[in-house]
């Protein structure tokens, strides 16, 4: 009795084992199989933070700092702009004024694209100054237009075959054509020429372009070929004898711009234009606007140590200083006509309204 008790027993222990066994490894495939993350304090939100309290005397300190940091950075920025001298010429209408049929003459290779403009220098223009075409609703941010390049055979000589995304100025009958795509084929090619009291003003073309550019992204080995041989001629044509990292003209205008109005850097005057100085422009307007609404504009400029003219930098510090003054000033009026002591609990909700509904 006593044995047959005791395997009875063993036996019930032995059962209760396994089903202990069960469930500890089920626990254990689940943990597995569980996508929480492991306990730290970045997952529990438990590292240390800074939760300021909101004072009144904060607040208002805050916005005081700020006006006044702000709007005298906005003065300085606004003054700094102002100094920049800028003269800008809209000719793209004015040259052809005499054609009806825009698109037709500036197509045809054959008519005479040489247009002469006379610009008024309103006060003295210290050198260097800049030289910039503006285009507008041109849009070079264009997806298809941006992916027509290949960086690989710009760079390097042996990739001179690879004109993947290039479609449809890839090749030519002759072969792959150098630079290949879309963006250089379409490359700007108005000219300029200055002169004042007759003397011709040197334009200066060298280093317009940023030196990263030069140097990593345009081989010097890399020469142009089959460049512009189709039947449609897109923009300017390329010197087969000078690699395309001292085209500096085709660098710059494959750096594509993200708006539909942009500028971009022509060369540089390096001499002092003096106060109503006449500068007689002679442009070769050869580069088509026409078809597609565009318009054509030569700008030149002086710069200041923001740059170029740019009111809005300095109207925006003026604005938001501003706006942080009113802010303070109207905190402090809100502060004195109806002062609020800090943590009072008569204002909270279930205070307010203890019977639960909102008066």
């Amino acid at each position: 009795m006593n044995t047959n008790g005791a395997a009875t027993s063993s036996a019930a222990a032995g059962g209760g084992g396994g089903a202990l066994a069960v469930t500890v490894d089920s626990s254990s495939a689940a943990k597995k199989n569980s996508k929480k993350p492991k306990y730290s304090k970045f997952t529990q939100q438990e590292l240390p933070a800074c939760k300021p309290i909101l004072t009144p005397g904060l607040v208002i300190t805050t916005f005081t700092i700020i006006g006044i940091i702000f709007i005298p950075i906005g003065l300085v920025s606004l003054s700094a702009s102002e100094h920049v001298v800028e003269i800008v010429d809209r000719y793209d209408e004015v040259c052809a004024s005499i054609h009806s049929d825009k698109v037709a003459y500036i197509q045809n290779s054959l008519t005479n694209k040489s247009c002469t403009r006379t610009l008024i220098v309103p006060k003295l223009m210290k050198s260097p100054v800049f030289i910039y075409y503006q285009l507008d609703n041109f849009y070079q941010n264009h997806r298809r237009y941006v992916k027509s390049r290949n960086d690989k055979q710009l760079r390097s000589k042996a990739a001179e075959f690879d004109t993947t995304s290039c479609e449809p100025e890839d090749k030519s009958s002759a072969g792959p054509i150098v630079p290949c795509g879309l963006i250089a084929w379409s490359l700007f090619n108005d000219t300029y020429g200055f002169s004042v009291k007759n003397k011709m003003l040197e334009v200066n073309k060298k280093n317009i372009a940023w030196d990263s550019d030069k140097e990593h992204k345009f081989g010097s080995d890399v020469y142009p070929k089959n460049f512009q041989s189709g039947g449609l001629i897109g923009g300017a044509k390329l010197n087969s004898s000078i690699p395309l990292s001292e085209q500096e003209d085709l660098i710059v205008w494959m750096r594509t711009a993200a708006l539909p109005n942009f500028r971009k850097l022509y060369g540089r005057i390096e001499e002092d234009l003096q106060a109503n100085d006449k500068i007689t422009v002679v442009i070769q307007n050869n580069y088509n606007t026409y078809s597609f609404g565009g318009k054509k504009k030569l700008v030149l400029s002086t710069t200041s140590w923001i740059g170029g003219k740019n009111d809005f930098l300095g109207i925006a510090y003026i604005t938001v200083g501003g706006l942080c003054l009113f802010l303070a000033v109207s905190f402090i009026l809100l502060y004195i006509i109806k002062p609020r002591p800090l943590g009072d609990p008569s204002y909270l909700s279930w205070n307010r309204c203890p019977s639960g509904h909102p008066n």
